[in-house]
């Protein structure tokens, strides 16, 4: 509410016979004044609500459009394509889950998170080496992290199913989703590779073929 004086109140200097002025200070209520006007004029009223209401649905719908147009799909063809039944009967729940519905883990749940030895990380869908235990580093997030992977090993595409854009990371061969990467990473790249450990597979350099 705004008030706005037209006169104030004060005592004329003692001896004045009219004693003290009275004067009145005017209100005005400027809300009450928009919505006395919209009582006048109830088609503006709701052409002004109709206008709004149309301006928030067009907001929404290009932001879902915005989502769906990319929200992280590895595109194919790949290598390796399966159908949804062969992945099914193929990968565990958790590893179908992350791989091919683009789910993620929950933090500190995997071994591979604190896994320390000499090896190399591959896809658990179609078993491509993905990353060497040389670049593996404790990121603090509960997720196996990477500074960078092997060559030919992964592919990104964009990601927007959270509103925010991210870089999603899937393997190169069949397209299984791994995890993102980031630009908060270590030297020398700079860069995190926050993998799902569900979606890897640990070979250590002893069991590694000659």
């Amino acid at each position: 509410m705004w008030n706005w004086p037209f006169f104030s109140a004060r005592p004329r200097e003692s001896g004045d016979p009219g004693g003290t002025i009275r004067t009145r200070t005017y209100s005005m209520d400027l809300d009450s004044r928009l919505r006395g006007n919209e009582r006048k004029s109830p088609r503006i009223a709701i052409e002004r609500r109709m206008f709004l209401l149309g301006t928030g649905s067009l907001v929404v719908i290009a932001g879902l459009t915005w989502m769906r147009g990319s929200a992280g799909n590895a595109a194919g063809p790949f290598e390796v394509e399966k159908s949804d039944d062969e992945w099914r009967r193929l990968l565990k729940p958790a590893q179908y889950r992350v791989l091919r519905q683009h789910g993620t883990e929950q933090p500190f749940s995997s071994p591979l998170n604190g896994e320390k030895r000499k090896g190399t990380f591959a896809c658990a869908g179609c078993a491509l080496p993905l990353f060497s235990s040389d670049t593996k580093f404790e990121s603090g997030t509960g997720w196996p992290s990477f500074y960078a992977p092997l060559p030919n090993a992964v592919a990104t595409a964009d990601d927007r199913a959270l509103l925010i854009p991210r870089t999603e990371v899937h393997c190169r061969r069949c397209g299984g989703h791994l995890g993102h990467v980031f630009n908060d990473g270590p030297p020398p790249t700079r860069l995190r590779y926050c993998m799902n450990g569900v979606a890897l597979t640990f070979m250590p350099a002893a069991d590694a073929p000659a």
